[in-house]
Formats: C-alpha cells, sequence, structure tokens
C-alpha cells in the first residue's frame, strides 16, 4: 500500500497508459492507480505482463482495463481510445510510454529495423496523442517518454535516438497548438534505468555509468514514475513543452 500522504493526490483523474504492463509503464501505472487514478492501461505483446498487472490493479482496487493493441496501427488506436471513451468518459492525461530500443552500426541498419524503432518510438506517440486530443479534457496532460541518451548520442542507435529526440519536438509543437485548452505536453527523458525485465549493462559499464553520474547510482522505474506523475498532476500546471531529464545528473 502507498504512504497516506499519497492517496487520492490524483483522484478522479482518467489515464491512459501505453506500454504499461512492464518497466517504467508498468511502475507508472500502479502508482497512478494507487493515487486515486482511474486506468486504461494498454500492451502489446506481453500477456503475462499483462495478466500480472491487471491482477495488482485489481487487488488495489478501483475500476481499470487492461487493454492489447498495437499503437503503431491508426485503426488499432482508434479502437483503444474508443475503449477509453466507454469505460472512463474522458481523458485527463495520455502516458505515451510504449517504445523499443535499438542497436545497429549505421552501415548494418536497415530501413526496415529503422522503421520498427521509429514506429514504435515515435509514430505511436503522434497517433495515439492525435487519437485522444477529441477524449481530452482541458486542462488535461500528455506525457512522452524520451530518452536522456538521444540529446547526448549513443553509438549504434542512430534510429534510437532519433526517434526519441523528435519525440521532444512532437512534444514542444504540440504544447503550442493545444495550449488554448490548457492541454500540456511535456517529455521525460530517463538515464539508464534497471526494471525487472531489464537489468541494466554488465558491471564494469554499469559502475561506468554510475560513476558519470551526479547521484552515483542507475535510475528505477519508481525514479521516472516520479517524474511522470508530476506532469500528471496538478502541481505542474504551468509546466508545458518542458522535457525532464530523469538520468542522475548525467
Amino acid at each position: 500500500m502507498s504512504a497516506p500522504e499519497e492517496a487520492g493526490t490524483l483522484a478522479g483523474k482518467r489515464v491512459l497508459i501505453t506500454g504499461g504492463t512492464r518497466g517504467i509503464g508498468r511502475t507508472t501505472a500502479l502508482s497512478c492507480a494507487r493515487r486515486g487514478a482511474r486506468l486504461v492501461v494498454c500492451y502489446g505483446h506481453d500477456e503475462a505482463g499483462a495478466e500480472e498487472t491487471a491482477r495488482e490493479l485489481k487487488e488495489g482496487g478501483g475500476a481499470h482495463l487492461v487493454v492489447r493493441a498495437d499503437v503503431t496501427d491508426p485503426d488499432e488506436v482508434r479502437r483503444l481510445v474508443a475503449v477509453c471513451r466507454e469505460e472512463l468518459g474522458g481523458l485527463d492525461a495520455v502516458v505515451n510510454n510504449a517504445g523499443v530500443d535499438g542497436r545497429a552500426a549505421i552501415e548494418e541498419l536497415t530501413p526496415q529495423e529503422w522503421e520498427r524503432v521509429v514506429d514504435i518510438d515515435l509514430t505511436a506517440a503522434f497517433l495515439v496523442s492525435q487519437a485522444a486530443l477529441g477524449l481530452l479534457a482541458d486542462g488535461g496532460s500528455i506525457v512522452n517518454i524520451g530518452a536522456s541518451a538521444a540529446l547526448r548520442g549513443r553509438p549504434h542507435s542512430a534510429h534510437y535516438a532519433a526517434a526519441k529526440s523528435a519525440l521532444i519536438g512532437l512534444a514542444r509543437s504540440l504544447a503550442r497548438e493545444v495550449g488554448d485548452r490548457g492541454i500540456r505536453v511535456n517529455t521525460v527523458a530517463p538515464g539508464v534505468i534497471v526494471t525487472e525485465s531489464d537489468p541494466g549493462p554488465p558491471p564494469p559499464v554499469a559502475n561506468l555509468i554510475k560513476g558519470m553520474t551526479a547521484l552515483r547510482r542507475l535510475g528505477t522505474p519508481e525514479d521516472v514514475a516520479g517524474a511522470v506523475l508530476f506532469l500528471i498532476g496538478d502541481e505542474s500546471r504551468y509546466v508545458s513543452g518542458a522535457t525532464l531529464h530523469v538520468d542522475g545528473g548525467i
């Protein structure tokens, strides 16, 4: 259970989270639910993670739904938003968390791999944001999950860095388009995050990265979820078009 001071801080908010059954997305979903939000959580292929997330959400109480949808497919995205309309009656926040990593030297990077990573890491956020705007309440929030590595560059990751960097441009431009409705659009840029499904780099590399951070440690999903919850919540009502780095101060 969450601490008493956390309870209800998102009470009544209706939230859609993509890629919400593992890692950062799952932690964010459970954290939102503990604070009183009502959720539609979307996943792509992780059936086991979906079942576990649905079970934990049910145990925590509240009306939540875990839905499978391909967020790179416009028809599937429209179906997902229709589910949000039917189940929640509207949305107060969208968290575009669905994403994949990608590593390939530039001379070996195929058009198919480029398209795969860009579709999931960038185009999906565009499709979901576009489809959800008509359902998003005035004063709502869109949060894109980017990557701090995209702004520094990372070898063998041109497609990943390009897609995650482009999320920032998407957020800043969209923020100006929808600001007259009070809707805020921001990006969270995590550093190296250790999750249950990704233990992070091998120890020598992990120690090197720790030494590069001001806080001398790698990140956790809870670190990122805290930033997302801040941007969803009313405390960030004058924050829009921003990129919030959650990377320990690299």
